[in-house]
């Protein structure tokens, strides 16, 4: 595998992460110290702010000038609730018909229902708020982060959550499909043949097939098929959030909640220590709970990106099923996280990496994309 060296990361590379171990023998051995028993895990003084987030941070932008970090950086650094900044943030991709992953125009469920899932994190005043499997309002960050202000609850879901949001004063819509996801539905019952009545097994085998059949054949992205933005910034105080929106795998389970609105999956914020968020298979992600294991590696004095490959190695170890391993008995899927620390440190992380394997990133020189850094060699399929 080519070593490579940029900006996302200036951990280990991975050989030197995978002959070292995920122990502290790789952290040492390129000199990265651990903190003395008792110090701080991260220590910083007046950080450089910075936004993070997933590919799609750095790809639309609903007719407008800015894209998600863009956005998002311009307000947090103007003084807007870091919070605030990232929720309106991504907010660009929830209004973005042309963003198939996330709000308005999603991948709808089995029954051609969109189904929205999002949770945020307020890292100075230690809060979160979540909804799940919330129908008819284009924004469920900013229904999560009303759940957060006004409620002492975390995680509202269906019903009750869109119930929330209309109290809140959302629009309520009868049908988020656009007709790009419409015709994407519709060819995926094409391919598992509706009409008849299969094994739960065997129908289940089948459309997850028919769904990777057509990232196969050019329908559409494997980040479309999973879903997802997860947005996270640092501000010059030094302060920590985060937010993850999405519409949920394609053409889930109607109910099926992934990591996304779950705290320490989706997403976990330690203002104290830094921020890690997910896209890619949640039920792999749920397991580990890897943005909370990720944060708590930063604790211990790992950097971003040794903390991620951490996660990932746990992953990768914990996947036995035979229907989820490719013919080198690896994961056949993808998982990717996206990390900040409270010193400015950052890291773009994924099972594996193809060309459209990026991460955005905005600084105060602006907005880029970023290659990720892969775990593992090759791609899911082979």
């Amino acid at each position: 595998m080519k070593e490579r060296r940029t900006r996302a990361s200036r951990g280990v590379t991975r050989r030197e992460f995978v002959k070292a171990g995920a122990g502290g023998a790789a952290l040492l051995s390129t000199g990265i110290a651990r903190p003395a028993r008792g110090a701080p895990a991260v220590q910083s003084s007046g950080p450089k702010p910075l936004v993070i987030s997933s590919g799609n941070g750095n790809r639309y932008k609903n007719g407008g000038d800015e894209v998600v970090v863009e956005r998002a950086f311009r307000l947090m650094t103007e003084g807007k609730d870091i919070l605030e900044s990232l929720i309106a943030g991504v907010e660009i991709t929830e209004l973005d018909p042309g963003d198939a992953s996330v709000g308005y125009g999603g991948r709808p469920n089995a029954d051609g229902v969109v189904q929205l899932d999002s949770c945020c994190m307020h890292g100075p005043n230690r809060r979160a708020g979540g909804v799940a499997g919330l129908e008819g309002v284009r924004t469920p960050a900013a229904v999560a982060y009303q759940v957060l202000q006004v409620t002492d609850h975390h995680l509202l879901v269906g019903k009750g959550a869109q119930n929330f949001a209309r109290n809140m004063g959302f629009e309520i819509e009868d049908d988020l499909n656009t007709p790009r996801s419409r015709e994407m539905w519709l060819e995926w019952k094409r391919r598992i043949d509706p009409g008849h009545y299969l094994d739960p097994k065997k129908r289940a085998e089948a459309g997850h097939a028919a769904g990777l059949s057509m990232v196969r054949d050019g329908f559409m992205d494997e980040e479309e098929y999973y879903g997802t933005i997860n947005c996270d910034g640092l501000n010059a105080n030094g302060d920590l959030a985060g937010v993850t929106t999405t519409s949920g795998l394609a053409w889930k389970i109607p109910g099926r909640v992934g990591d996304s609105p779950i705290l320490g999956a989706g997403l976990y914020v330690d203002n104290e220590v830094g921020a890690a968020g997910s896209t890619g298979r949640g039920e792999a992600n749920l397991y580990g709970l890897c943005s909370f294991h990720i944060v708590e590696e930063m604790r211990r004095g790992a950097h971003p990106k040794d903390a991620a490959m951490t996660a990932l190695s746990r992953v990768k170890d914990n996947t036995v099923e035979k229907r989820l391993l490719n013919s080198r008995g690896l994961p056949n899927f993808g998982l990717s996280f996206y990390v900040v620390n409270k010193a400015g440190e950052y890291a773009g992380v994924s099972m594996y990496t193809s060309e459209r394997s990026t991460f955005a990133l905005c600084t105060e020189n602006g907005p880029e994309s970023v290659a990720m850094e892969p775990f593992l060699e090759g791609s899911p399929s082979d």
